[in-house]
Formats: C-alpha cells, structure tokens, sequence
C-alpha cells in the first residue's frame, strides 16, 4: 500500500511538472522601438502594442497615445485589453514615450515645445506611417505631464480627440477662453486629496473651466480619495478611457426609475443616434439594451415596463437568445403571474412545441392549464 501511494504521488509530481514545461516561450507585450530624433538630437525609445487580431484585419485603429510610457505602458495595455472585452472600448493601438527624469522635466515643461515637435512630427507621423491608425487620438500625462497636456489639449485641439491627466494640471484662463475647436474634445482630469503637492493646482483648473465653460470642450474632474500620488495614474487610465468612450458600449440601467428619468425610449433614440455619428455604429437601438430592459422590468417585477419593452423590442423576441424552452417558460410565468393569460398561454404552447421533452416539460404543462382555468 505504501509502494503504491509513493507511486501515485511521483505520478501526480511529474504530470504537474510536465504540465508545467508545456510551453516555455517568453510573454511579450508590444515592441520597443526607436526613434532618431532630430528634433531632440538623440535616440527615443517608444513601445508599440497592436490588438491580437492586428495582422488578420484590414481595419484602421485608435491611438492611445501614453506620456512616461516606462511606468504606464503595460497598465494601458491591460486596461484597453481587458475593457474591448465587454466592448467598452474599442481595440487600440498604444503607444508608450518612455521619458526618463530628470529629461522628462525638462521636456514637459521649459522645452515643452520642442517635445510637442518630437511628439507630432516624429512620433505620431512613425506611428501613423507604419500602422493602420484612425484619425481618433487619447493620450495620457501622470504629474508633469499632466502640466503639459492641459495646455497642449487646449491649445493644439486638432492632434487629440481627448487627454487624460492626473495627479497634476493647470492651463492659465486665457488658455481656457482662447481654447477654439470645431469638433468635440475631450479631458478627464484625476487628482486625490492624499496628494496634498498637487491637488491646488488641479482644482485651480477645474474652477477656471467651471467659468469659461469653453465650447467644444467636455470635461469632467474626478477625485479618488482612496489613492495617494504614485497609485492613482493606472486608476484615472482606466476611469479617464472610459470617461472618453462613454457612449461606445450599449446602455446599461440600474433601475426602471434611472431609465425613465433619463428620457426613456427617447434617451435611447439620441444616445444610439449620438453613437452612431460618432463611432459610425448602426443608429438603431441594439439587441444587448433590449435584451437589459426586458430583463431589468422582469427582474424588477415592473409588469407596466415589461409589457412595454415585450412590445416595443418584439423584433428581439425572434432571435437565438430567446430559442429555448427556458425562455419560453420564463415569459409564459410570468404573464401568468400578473393575469395575461393570453399571452402566458401563447408562450406556454410555443415552448411546448419547439421544444418538447425540455427539463420545463411538466411546469408548462401545468402552467398552461393554469392559464386556460384562469382566461374561462
């Protein structure tokens, strides 16, 4: 018995081992890439990340543009990596600038526009030349850079479509009031109590924006208590990516009450056709926001909602989604629930036919007859 326990126990080891040895190739993420610069007069190393499916697409991405990309690239590849997941974001090409103290000192600020120089003419114009880029540009500043992007974002609208600050910024309010653009921009500033040497200057900026209000640009200002200065860049990266594509993925609803607030099937017309204008998207509304309404008033138990969602998204109700006897039976309870028994008995037979022999077989049954006592 002894033997074969030892036995087992080597046999387990070594299949672990062997599992682990599978495959031992190197992770990689992106490729370091270097730039003669004659504007600078020196080497620059940028990092370059392009979506897996990068080389089997013809499609032309966004940039996300990462200033002090030695300490953020990476946290912009994950965050943009996982959020295309669930269709926050777009998929995106990012681009880290690693910029090395107290060099970055010098460039974000008294040789700022010299490194604007760097940054358009020979950084954006590498990265536009050799990959499939969009015309939509985001790029993000931590600390000092943040100081460099306020001012850039205002001043050179027609490069970014949007900026993400944290953990510093200011722009004078004659930079605010001369800001001009014909298109919509967009900055997100991040700052945290904690960060007790910056925090001034940020809420400086945000009060020069809250009295100029300048048009065509949208703003927003956020702060994270709970961060201190070296952790909040990777948090306002992700909040600021967000804040940007705000209206890329489809609608979600806390409440029945949040979506009737909103403006109801009126909000949705406007925000897909705002979306649609923007990203290019189709303008009508899509199946994922029918199928969460739908849910969200049966889940609620707002039969008022249901009903009117059931109706109004019919076209839904004929999709894969739907083509199951759990469905079927879902629906078909609850009309019975609040007294349909019409439609109940409609779903009830529908669920019995498609799908015969279902785990829902019997409860149907019964609540079919149940629909029948209750419609005589």
């Amino acid at each position: 018995m002894k033997k074969l326990l030892i036995f087992t126990m080597f046999c387990f080891i070594n299949t672990r081992l062997c599992v682990a040895q599978e495959d031992s190739s190197p992770v990689s993420i992106g490729i370091n890439h270097t730039i003669k610069s004659s504007i600078l007069n020196q080497d620059r190393t940028i990092q370059i990340y392009v979506p897996d499916d990068y080389s089997d697409s013809a499609q032309e991405y966004p940039v996300l543009y990462i200033l002090d990309g030695q300490w953020y690239f990476l946290s912009g590849v994950a965050i943009q990596t996982a959020m295309k997941t669930p269709l926050a974001i777009p998929e995106m090409i990012v681009v880290g600038i690693n910029t090395s103290n107290p060099l970055r000192q010098e460039l974000f600020g008294d040789e700022n526009e010299k490194f604007t120089d760097f940054l358009v003419k020979e950084v954006i114009h590498y990265v536009d030349s050799n990959y499939r880029t969009s015309d939509e540009r985001v790029i993000f500043g931590w600390e000092s850079a943040a100081y460099y992007l306020s001012d850039l974002i205002l001043q050179k609208s027609e490069i970014f479509d949007g900026a993400i600050i944290t953990d510093g910024g200011y722009a004078s309010e004659d930079n605010v009031k001369s800001f001009t653009s014909k298109k919509d921009v967009y900055l997100f500033m991040a700052n945290s109590k904690k960060d007790i040497y910056y925090i001034s200057s940020t809420d400086a900026f945000h009060e020069v924006l809250k009295n100029h209000a300048p048009q065509n640009l949208i703003w927003k200002y956020s702060l994270f208590n709970d961060e201190v200065h070296e952790s909040l860049g990777h948090l306002a990266l992700y909040k600021g990516l967000k804040y940007f594509y705000h209206n890329y993925n489809s609608p979600v609803f806390e409440s029945i009450r949040e979506y009737i607030d909103l403006g109801g099937m009126n909000y949705l017309t406007t925000y897909f056709e705002e979306r649609s204008k923007r990203f290019g998207m189709d303008k009508q509304i899509d199946n994922s926001t029918k199928d969460a309404l739908i849910w969200l008033a049966w889940n609620r138990n707002n039969y008022e909602y249901f009903t009117l969602f059931m109706t109004e998204f019919e076209d839904v109700l004929t999709t894969k989604r739907y083509a199951s006897a759990y469905w079927q039976n879902r629906f078909g309870q609850f009309y019975l629930k609040h007294k349909n028994y019409q439609n109940a008995i409609k779903f009830f037979k529908a669920g019995l036919t498609k799908y015969p022999n279902s785990e829902f077989e019997e409860e149907m049954q019964k609540g079919l007859i149940d629909a029948k006592n209750g419609k005589h």
